[in-house]
């Protein structure tokens, strides 16, 4: 009688451990619990996060559209931290070209800037405003394996770099830094020039 007894205790214990508690339920919809489709939702909202969340997307796609314009344009990559850019910018020299040429199309590009794109300091030398001008930022780190070295499939080994395009076509590349304005406008008439 006394193994019974233990039987019985063992058959009800082991009946209480398969019972769930009600959190644990689920529910069958069509084939799919209630907790895959939980599972389903929070992996769907996880992944709209992290799309959200990623780093802007590169400059380069909208300067690849731009320079197959026709007419001419000037791809200026700096960063507002950098000594030579700040230069070009006080000397005024990049206001003039661009009031001066308003039929050239400008390009602010800034890098190795965290995505920042310089705006401010570009709006404070009386750029931006214009028609022609277009700012942008890449989003790449200033260093480490990240870091912007090419561009347009051009080298970027140093800033300010400023490159001349027509109709989709690299005319001039002027890679080394500060750029002298008087040189920079023989290259844009050059350019228009038919030769």
């Amino acid at each position: 009688m006394k193994k019974k007894a233990n039987v019985r205790r063992s058959a009800s214990h082991v009946q209480r451990r398969t019972q769930r508690p009600i959190e644990h339920w689920t529910l069958s919809v069509g084939g799919w619990t209630f907790l895959r489709m939980k599972m389903v939702a929070a992996l769907t909202v996880s992944l709209i996060c992290s799309i959200a969340l990623a780093s802007p997307p590169s400059a380069e796609p909208q300067v690849a559209e731009a320079v197959k314009a026709p007419g001419v344009s000037v791809v200026h990559l700096w960063a507002p931290w950098c000594g030579n850019c700040k230069a070009e910018l006080k000397s005024g020299g990049w206001a003039k070209m661009v009031n001066d040429n308003s039929q050239t199309q400008f390009v602010f590009v800034a890098i190795w800037n965290s995505g920042d794109d310089g705006r401010a300091v570009l709006k404070q030398h009386d750029i931006g405003e214009q028609p022609n001008v277009m700012i942008l930022a890449d989003p790449g780190p200033r260093s480490g394996p990240e870091k912007l070295k090419r561009f347009l499939d051009l080298p970027v080994s140093w800033i300010p770099t400023t490159w001349v395009f027509k109709g989709g076509d690299l005319r001039y590349a002027l890679n080394y830094g500060e750029v002298r304005f008087p040189v920079l406008q023989q290259f844009l008439e050059d350019s228009n020039a038919e030769w």
